[in-house]
């Protein structure tokens, strides 16, 4: 089993990137060590109002300085992510992690993958991009703002869906696969249900080995409440019944694992 560590970590800097959406460097003692692209972390707000840490992925892993970067969208006025928003370089956040599975690197090596991200799935697609060993052909979608497009582009070959059409191609990342008459041996990717669910069924099709980061509400982020079960094609051994927990099991699963 992966360690985890509890730490009180140190807010290194902060950025508002595009509107609601944040970007924030924080240094660890040893989560940022054993981190992997495609983990997470849980992070607390200290407000005794809301008990329950919120998952954040990870979006970039810096061993050498300890540090991790979180790049995370405010989903409320009242919630623990907008409070995290406020949070100023030498702040402290409890945190735990690094928490669930990530993406398995070896499986990709040498191989022409497809690395896609959709909305909030953007952010943990990008220390991917920096470690797999192989072609790179970076599928992201966006509602409108085109976040951490650079990062992307110095990672790989970069290829952008909007909803607006306002950059790249109208629509999906299917969409954009499909314009630009795209194909790999692997595929990773992380971002809302109905995305994963059409990458599945693609996947299927073309008979190509498939990997997806789950998006679910999580409580524990450790496994133990079973509020983030998924539906698998397998029985689950801890609760002997079709569910996977995404925080624990996942995020990242083997497509065929899991039903969507």
């Amino acid at each position: 089993m992966a360690k985890k560590w509890k730490e009180q970590v140190t807010v290194i800097s902060q950025e508002c990137i595009t509107e609601g959406i944040y970007s924030m460097w924080i240094q660890t003692e040893n989560i940022a060590l054993e981190a992997v692209p495609g983990q997470f972390v849980s992070m607390y707000t200290g407000d005794g109002s809301k008990l329950l840490p919120r998952p954040i992925s990870i979006c970039e892993i810096d061993k050498e300085k300890k540090s991790l970067r979180l790049v995370y969208r405010v989903t409320g006025e009242k919630t623990g992510t907008k409070q995290f928003s406020q949070a100023a370089a030498g702040d402290c956040i409890e945190v735990l992690g690094p928490l669930g599975n990530g993406f398995p690197l070896e499986e990709g090596k040498g191989k022409k993958a497809f690395l896609i991200g959709g909305g909030i799935g953007v952010p943990p697609i990008l220390e991917l991009a920096k470690q797999l060993d192989g072609e790179k052909q970076i599928i992201v979608g966006y509602r409108d703002t085109q976040f951490l497009y650079n990062e992307f582009c110095q990672n790989g070959t970069v290829y952008v869906a909007t909803e607006d059409g306002s950059a790249g191609t109208r629509g999906n990342v299917m969409d954009a696969i499909r314009a630009n008459a795209l194909d790999a041996e692997i595929i990773y990717a992380c971002g809302p249900t109905p995305m994963l669910r059409a990458i599945k069924q693609y996947a299927e099709e073309k008979g190509i080995v498939c990997y997806i980061s789950m998006e679910e509400r999580m409580a524990c982020g450790i496994g133990a409440c079973l509020a983030c079960v998924c539906q698998s094609a397998e029985k689950d051994a801890h609760s002997n019944v079709h569910n996977k927990r995404v925080c624990k099991d996942g995020p990242v699963f083997l497509s065929t694992e899991v039903e969507l």
